[in-house]
């Protein structure tokens, strides 16, 4: 507790210095707003199963209507999903089809020691349920319901459009205003790869290209690790991504960004109309030119919008003294202008393929009421908090937020590593309550087995909070 009181205190000793650089020399306290009063508190726990606790891998948890589907690995490391009437007390699980990838010619419901084969699902408009995962360069793995609103009924389809999907990673699912349901993919290795994406037809059953060309493209020399698009309050969709020039993740460079009103016609932050796919040749959607080695990882940033609709990102970079640092990008008068909004001693050095632990993540990013900014941090030696930020995003306070409920958790079982995991709901819950998967792993290690003995298996629950 000591060390994380000296660390706010020195946080706020530091933005103290900035609002008495920023006044002219007046000098004025930091603002602190307390809102720890607002967390949720544990309702009801639910034990689903015993999973496989060697490694983190991504599960998936959707509430849909009065119902709740799940989808995960149980403790054989087999694709197992499940599903409940959000009045019931428990799941009814289903293990799908078990088979390795030569029985599944490429495909396979095994799970290795990939930390990136994640399993997710999508609901259509007519209620059938769409899952995929288990991938990491490797032949599509596919599944449809064959009834509407029953997760027990899924059944494997070995293809989906039919092309460019014998190296596919990351697959997602998202679901548009219109309620249309989207997969999107990437097609080829890190360093090398397209961002594919596919629309479903209800009335004919079939998956179709949402877009006539990749939305990305690395042109063999590189690959996008882009954002899901998120549909904001000016009812566009945004997105941003870093390209990447090898396998090793010290290569993310060039941090970008568009827009678009309808998924198809996609535009730059000012408004500029964007050939797809969109290729690094195309300057004008980048945000910060970073270099390869310049301090940003995967999807490190954050996006908001501002009082006029115009977009704002959060990300870190290495300054010049070489410590990474987090910064804040506002699209202005046809050009991105960037400030720095800490000043940590502190480099994370990462490099490498293969998953990774981050030990600096940036928060939630977001506009508030009074028309100032929050941007939460995750940080290995300056803990967790919440810088609060002027409308002109100069840093001016502290939002002191309430602790996550998993985040003060203990793991249950004794194995030395084991830390506690969680999946945040997909779906929307009508009756007002937030719901979390949580389960307990030892943490990745590059996607390569850690050495025997090897923890038994923990236990899965679903917590409802309220």
């Amino acid at each position: 507790m000591m060390k994380y009181s000296n660390l706010l205190f020195a946080c706020l000793a530091l933005l103290s210095n900035v609002l008495f650089s920023c006044s002219g020399g007046q000098e004025e306290g930091p603002i602190i707003i307390d809102e720890r009063d607002q967390g949720k508190a544990l309702q009801k726990s639910i034990p689903i199963d015993r999973v496989w606790s060697g490694h983190p891998v991504g599960f998936s948890l959707m509430t849909h209507g009065g119902r709740q589907y799940i989808a995960y690995y149980n403790e054989d490391r087999h694709m197992t999903v499940g599903q409940r009437n959000l009045d019931e007390a428990s799941f009814e699980l289903y293990t799908l089809p078990v088979f390795d990838r030569e029985e599944g010619e490429g495909t396979s419901t095994i799970l290795n020691w990939d930390s990136h084969n994640s399993v997710t699902f999508g609901i259509d408009k007519e209620g059938y349920i769409h899952l995929s995962g288990n991938m990491h360069v490797h032949p599509i793995t596919y599944f449809k319901s064959s009834r509407p609103n029953d997760i027990s009924s899924l059944e494997q389809e070995m293809e989906m459009v039919g092309r460019d999907e014998k190296r596919c990673t990351y697959p997602k699912f998202m679901t548009t205003r219109e309620g249309e349901l989207i997969f999107h993919y990437r097609d080829g290795g890190s360093g090398n790869g397209n961002e594919i994406y596919n629309i479903y037809d209800t009335e004919s059953g079939k998956w179709s290209r949402l877009l006539d060309a990749p939305l990305t493209d690395g042109k063999g020399e590189m690959n996008a690790y882009a954002s899901q698009p998120s549909l904001r309050e000016d009812d566009w969709y945004h997105m941003y991504w870093v390209w990447r020039d090898t396998p090793d993740c010290e290569t993310n460079h060039d941090l970008s960004y568009i827009k678009s009103p309808d998924m198809i016609n996609w535009y730059n932050a000012f408004g500029q109309a964007v050939s797809i796919p969109v290729t690094i040749d195309q300057e004008s959607v980048i945000v910060d030119p970073i270099p390869p080695g310049g301090g940003i990882i995967n999807l490190a940033a954050k996006l908001c919008l501002d009082e006029n609709q115009h977009a704002l990102m959060a990300y870190h970079k290495y300054d010049e003294a070489g410590n990474l640092q987090f910064y804040v990008a506002r699209a202005k008068d046809g050009e991105w202008i960037s400030r720095q909004v800490t000043d940590w001693n502190y480099r994370w050095e990462f490099s490498g393929r293969g998953s990774i632990d981050f030990e600096v993540r940036v928060g939630a990013f977001e506009r508030r009421e009074d028309g100032n900014y929050e941007l939460g941090y995750h940080h290995v030696e300056y803990g967790e908090g919440t810088i609060l930020l002027d409308k002109d995003l100069n840093p001016i306070g502290e939002v002191l937020k309430p602790e996550s409920y998993i985040s003060g958790l203990e793991p249950e079982g004794d194995f030395p590593g084991l830390a506690v995991r969680s999946a945040s709901d997909r779906g929307h819950a009508e009756n007002g309550k937030t719901y979390l998967l949580k389960w307990e792993t030892l943490p990745r290690n590059r996607d390569r087995p850690h050495p025997e003995p090897h923890p038994g298996p923990s236990q899965l629950y679903l917590l409802e909070l309220e």
